[in-house]
């Protein structure tokens, strides 16, 4: 069984599980492959180092025949770890949630042992998520133009508001003036989305959302549409340029600027273990019932 292994600099006091991770990996015979950078923050801050089959930096010298693509961190790190197995279909990706919120990194750091054996003894379902196609940004984002939680364009250089017209399957919607404006997945909903007032979609929904930042007009509200609508947004403002991003991932637009935004071909493959409920993480991370009265 091939395991690719990602990670990004975390405080060495979780070194301990994460060795116990490794020692399981090995008792039940795993090849593992590590992005290369992780490895070197592991041997340089003195944590165990596992036997290895080789190194990867990027997707194009990972191996073919990669089953399990596992993310050590928070959903940050998940995010990141994205663009290593997108066009890969044959790879699922586990995250395990070395970090705070943990919506995609749903294996804790307390339930690694069961949780890994569950993983690699096949007790799981495989969930595939939809990812957004952004086009007419590939010059600052390159082959990559990709995003699995959201596409946000926001303003950048002045405290001006900036205009957004929106068209969906080429019908003009509304014009947009706010801070910005979120397309999102449902997976993209329990994040930047979420936090400016738009509704939480279940994983498997096949929707988008379209949330307005801070907008103008107090009667603008997110809307909910079909997965396979084609958004165009036309993207103006007073100042010299606005910020476009893909999931972490920023950059500075000249205006104006056309983005156009639809379903990607292919999807992510996530797995979901047994005694995992999507229903369990939002009362848990959102700390739903935890009103005493309850």
């Amino acid at each position: 069984m091939n395991i690719a292994i990602f990670g990004l600099n975390f405080d060495p006091s979780f070194f301990p599980m994460l060795d116990s991770f490794f020692v399981l990996l090995k008792k039940r015979k795993a090849s593992l492959y590590f992005y290369s950078p992780f490895y070197e923050m592991i041997r340089l801050h003195g944590g165990s180092i596992p036997e290895i089959q080789g190194l990867f930096n990027n997707s194009d010298d990972m191996p073919d025949n990669i089953q399990f693509f596992f993310s050590i961190g928070g959903d940050g790190t998940f995010l990141k770890a994205v663009s290593f197995v997108m066009k890969k279909e044959s790879v699922y990706m586990v995250g395990v949630n070395f970090g705070h919120l943990g919506f995609l990194s749903a294996i804790s750091k307390e339930n690694i042992e069961s949780a890994v054996n569950d993983v690699l003894d096949g007790k799981y379902e495989v969930k595939e998520r939809t990812v957004l196609q952004v086009d007419g940004l590939e010059r600052f984002f390159g082959d990559f133009n990709y995003a699995l939680n959201e596409l946000t364009v926001s303003k950048r250089d002045t405290s001006s508001m900036i205009r957004i017209k929106a068209y969906l399957n080429d019908e003009y919607l509304a014009t947009y003036q706010a801070d910005g404006l979120i397309i999102a997945t449902p997976t993209g909903s329990t994040a930047y989305s979420l936090s400016v007032g738009g509704p939480i979609l279940i994983p498997d929904t096949k929707n988008f959302l379209i949330t307005p930042v801070a907008p103008h007009h107090l009667t603008v509200r997110p809307i909910v549409i079909p997965e396979e609508t084609k958004v165009t947004l036309q993207v103006e403002g007073r100042g010299q340029q606005f910020l476009a991003s893909l999931d972490s991932r920023s950059e500075a637009i000249d205006f104006p600027c056309e983005i156009i935004v639809r379903k990607a071909a292919y999807n992510i493959k996530t797995l979901k273990l047994k005694e995992h409920s999507f229903f369990d993480t939002l009362r848990n991370k959102l700390m739903w019932d935890t009103d005493r009265r309850n």
